[in-house]
């Protein structure tokens, strides 16, 4: 078999493959005889018909044949004899088969890029280092209080953190717009729900009174009719209410399914701080090894493999806003928007893959279900998340991809400069 590559630009490659005659030949008569065992031709039984009259019937089929398989075939043998990786493809130019003759074809692919640096010797990465304080479980167990609020009604004006109940109408050049008009409205002052010219006008109201706000809509205001445009709003406040914060006790406690009242609530807050405390430095320190090996490996890309992880970011996307009940027409149509971190994506990829393979890193079936069993703590039912994630072979895939990232991580940073940098929790989110 003959085999000459071209070098046509970056990673592209242009192969072209002479297949001997005698191999096609060899492969069709096989196929040949195959066929006349079972042929059925008028006038005779199977397989006495001469093999004449059988290639003369089927013979145009098993050409077609033989060519398919033998270029598939010798594709990839031609790959391994030139020690070439490829990266997504080929698409294959045949000519026309002549029998007697050798056949021949063109083969047209991208290989994947050299990765020059697969160790991080000498080179720094800072590491993060947070301990849980009681302080973040306070303010932890603070922020749980304030999202089982009950509100009270109060006779004084209304101040950040106040709900207020408000009967609204707006004007545009002194007629009604659509969609400006609402009754019973409820919103915390403070939140960022409204805009700030409208939510101005209900700092210090009181129950019962009335106030008149004109709001600036911004030029890039999502209702198209009003955006840039000025509108002048009649407000009647309903009622004004204070947040009143449940006590923190067993009772509370047991509304969050806690057993065991306020001692047993702090201790399971504590844990759960501490695994995602530990699971944010892990990432970190991966993002900080990602980097650093991007950083010391510029790399040329597989168009196709960009434009492939490209189109799977943006299918992501759409089933993510659909599953909102949003329609995905604010996306653009092709993936332009997803180019960039597709690109990132591919290169950790190959990176990564050539890492684990030149320290010969394989996953353990152990290593996948800790760390299965590790994401799934943090549901009510454990249990049925692992039995959840191991029904499907693409999920445990990904928890597969995620143990060997892992391991390529701990063994790149037991090789590079270690430096640590103390980090608050919350700095850490």
């Amino acid at each position: 078999m003959q085999v000459s590559i071209e070098a046509t630009g970056g990673l592209s490659r242009r192969m072209t493959v002479a297949v001997p005659a005698a191999r096609f030949e060899q492969e069709f008569s096989e196929r040949l005889k195959r066929a006349s065992r079972t042929a059925k031709l008028p006038g005779f039984r199977p397989g006495r018909a001469p093999m004449k009259i059988v290639e003369a019937q089927y013979g145009d089929r098993i050409v077609d044949e033989v060519a398919q398989d033998l270029m598939r075939d010798s594709f990839y043998e031609a790959l391994n004899e030139q020690g070439l990786k490829m990266a997504g493809g080929p698409a294959i130019e045949p000519k026309a088969v002549v029998r007697g003759q050798d056949m021949e074809y063109v083969a047209i692919f991208e290989v994947y890029p050299e990765v020059v640096r697969l160790d991080l010797k000498d080179i720094e990465v800072e590491r993060p280092v947070c301990t849980v304080t009681d302080e973040d479980v306070s303010r932890t167990i603070d922020i749980m209080r304030k999202q089982r609020v009950t509100w009270s009604a109060v006779t004084r004006p209304a101040a950040d953190g106040d709900r207020v109940t408000i009967d609204f109408v707006g004007r545009t050049g002194g007629e009604e717009f659509p969609g400006g008009a609402g009754q019973d409205h409820q919103v915390v002052i403070g939140s960022g729900r409204l805009l700030a010219d409208f939510e101005a006008a209900l700092r210090g109201a009181q129950a019962g009174a009335t106030r008149e706000a004109t709001v600036h809509f911004p030029a890039d205001y999502g209702v198209t009719n009003l955006a840039g445009r000025e509108a002048t709003f009649s407000i009647t406040i309903k009622t004004v209410e204070e947040p009143v914060m449940p006590a923190l006790d067993e009772a509370f406690a047991a509304s969050l399914g806690v057993a065991g009242g306020v001692e047993t609530l702090t201790t399971e807050v504590r844990q759960n701080l501490d695994r995602e405390a530990a699971r944010r430095m892990r990432e970190s320190l991966k993002g900080q090894i990602f980097r650093k090996l991007r950083e010391i490996n510029p790399l040329d890309l597989p168009a196709n493999l960009v434009e492939s992880e490209a189109g799977r970011l943006r299918q992501n996307a759409v089933e993510a806003l659909r599953a909102q009940g949003v329609a995905p027409g604010s996306l653009p149509a092709d993936t332009s928007a997803f180019q960039e971190r597709a690109g990132e994506r591919v290169a950790l990829g190959i990176i990564l893959s050539e890492v684990a393979r030149s320290r010969q890193l394989k996953v353990e079936p152990a290593q996948v279900r800790a760390r299965v069993e590790e994401m799934a703590a943090d549901y009510d039912e454990p249990g049925r998340f692992v039995e959840w994630y191991y029904s499907q072979p693409e999920r445990l895939a990904e928890a597969e991809s995620l143990v060997l990232e892992d391991a390529v991580v701990t063994l790149l940073a037991a090789e590079a400069r270690l430096q640590d940098k103390v980090m608050g929790f919350e700095e850490m989110g």
